[in-house]
């Protein structure tokens, strides 16, 4: 069967599985994973869906995700598309209604207990923090496929350039590489303005202003302006701005010349307070960024890293680590790299160790060793859902463990941050070892490489060891290795977490 036969094939097993076309209201994708708007949660086949082959876990959270891996969904997500076009069409002439399959009766006790935890995890998704990390993560992802093939690209030219090989086409390639980065602002600009409500184009006008050479002639705050100051801080700033100052005119222009004032007065008004306001004070905000990141490493840097290691497996559980995506944007626009994203990077390492270990303790639980071996390739590759949602959070403490696995990797490449070997990536997305050729530092490629692989290293044997030793208890181990034992991870254990796995819904892990 050809690719392209194989991904349609997926895509026709997921969708009578989320209830038919019917039932979908939008349809997107990350960089993992397939997100579903869906009217009615219940008539999702959760069981059936995870034990597809392609997919690799679900997750719910404001929209129903299902995880399929890097590349996989970027070719899945058009066929499922077109599916669910194509079904629409062939019912257009019956009830909607008709058309989506009937949920099976319950008791009325039972659906009144579904619609209060259905109303208990939507609440607690919709927190003011929450609505806002997603806002923001909504307007970066969709930058991350770019920022990683421009990445590659600017380390293969240091490459060619350090190496002195082929002088004649390392230009092209430095253009190539940061062209996009040049005008990251006006992108930035255009999804904000998108995600708040606004004019797309009217964001990324106004966010154009930040990287125009021109604002070089102009001052404020008794300073000469530069192209770029304020970097993708400003560009969301002001695209927020133009945002709100397009639905005011909205609110007074009169229909008949809307078209003409209501663009004008938002590019016009917007552009000045970027000018003369904005551009300055995010300049100001984006440069602590980067001189407290530095200062932390270059003074606190084990420490740091020990930290910072060990809780972004809990920061993502909450849908925090969305916080961190401008932080790593303003870095790489800065610097060139982010000297945080290989730190992070270790918690995927000691999850992969923690797995390796759960795997050699239950020798009779095939359903998790299954899991294990199908996920820990993914793994390896920083794809951390499977292997979190899979085995360590249901189990509960070789989630903990995973986590001191993280804390010793991120120490160690703390450590060498400290005395002055810094470890940077010049692109955000992966981790693991697709973080390889995005790698960048400020001591020399092959001194990069062996660190950030030591810091691997670290993370997978204490990850490993931690896990064998402390992960579980006598009881656990009793009630998971019991002859005949079949168990899937997401099932109640004794001992073990209450979080469900597999099919189960959970919360956002994207970015491990």
């Amino acid at each position: 069967m050809s690719t392209d036969n194989k991904n349609r094939a997926t895509a026709a097993a997921i969708l009578p599985l989320v209830g038919g076309a019917a039932n979908i209201d939008s349809i997107a994708h990350c960089m993992t994973r397939l997100r579903l708007g869906l009217h009615d949660r219940r008539l999702v086949r959760d069981e059936e869906l995870a034990a597809l082959p392609d997919v690799m876990g679900v997750v719910e959270d404001e929209t129903y995700q299902i995880v399929l891996g890097p590349g996989k969904v970027a070719r899945v997500t058009p066929e499922f598309e077109q599916l669910v076009a194509a079904e629409r069409a062939a019912l257009s002439d019956r009830p909607v209604e008709s058309s989506a399959p009937q949920a099976a009766p319950t008791a009325d006790e039972l659906a009144a207990q579904g619609a209060e935890l259905k109303a208990a995890q939507k609440a607690r998704n919709q927190t003011p923090v929450k609505l806002f990390l997603r806002r923001i993560a909504n307007i970066f992802v969709p930058l991350i496929p770019a920022l990683i093939g421009c990445g590659i690209i600017a380390g293969l030219n240091g490459l060619l350039t350090n190496l002195g090989w082929l002088p004649s086409v390392t230009p092209a390639l430095a253009a190539i590489a940061s062209g996009f980065m040049a005008l990251i602002a006006v992108f930035v600009g255009f999804n904000t303005a998108k995600e708040f409500g606004g004019t797309p184009i009217l964001g990324g006008a106004v966010a154009a202003i930040i990287v125009f050479p021109g604002v070089a002639d102009i001052e404020a705050f008794g300073q000469q302006l530069s192209p770029g100051q304020g970097g993708v801080l400003g560009a969301l700033g002001a695209a927020v701005l133009a945002t709100y100052v397009e639905r005011w005119c909205r609110k007074w222009v009169p229909e008949a010349v809307d078209v003409l004032v209501t663009p004008t007065l938002t590019v016009l008004l917007s552009g000045l307070v970027t000018i003369f306001g904005l551009m300055f004070v995010a300049g100001e905000v984006s440069t602590a960024i980067g001189t407290a990141a530095n200062w932390l490493l270059d003074n606190t840097g084990a420490f740091a890293g020990l930290v910072l290691g060990g809780l972004f497996l809990p920061l993502v559980m909450l849908g925090l680590h969305q916080a961190l995506i401008p932080i790593h944007t303003t870095l790489i626009e800065q610097q060139g790299y982010t000297v945080l994203l290989p730190i992070l990077a270790m918690a995927g390492a000691g999850q992969v160790g923690c797995a390796i270990a759960v795997f050699k303790r239950l020798k009779h639980n095939h359903s998790i060793r299954t899991t294990i071996r199908s996920a820990l390739p993914a793994g390896f590759l920083g794809v951390g859902e499977p292997l979190i949602y899979g085995v360590s959070l249901p189990l509960g403490r070789p989630f903990v463990t995973a986590c001191v696995g993280g804390a010793a990797g991120g120490a160690f490449v703390g450590f060498f941050s400290m005395i002055g070997d810094k470890v940077g990536s010049t692109a955000i997305g992966p981790s693991g070892w697709a973080l390889f050729p995005l790698l960048d530092g400020d001591k020399g490629l092959g001194a990069t490489i062996a660190i950030y692989a030591g810091g691997l290293v670290v993370g997978y044997v204490v990850g490993f060891f931690a896990t064998y030793f402390f992960g579980f208890s006598k009881q656990m181990l009793a009630d998971l290795n019991a002859t005949g034992q079949d168990t899937a991870a997401g099932e109640p254990r004794t001992g073990g977490a209450a979080e469900p796995s597999g099919g189960a819904p959970t919360k956002e892990p994207a970015g491990v």
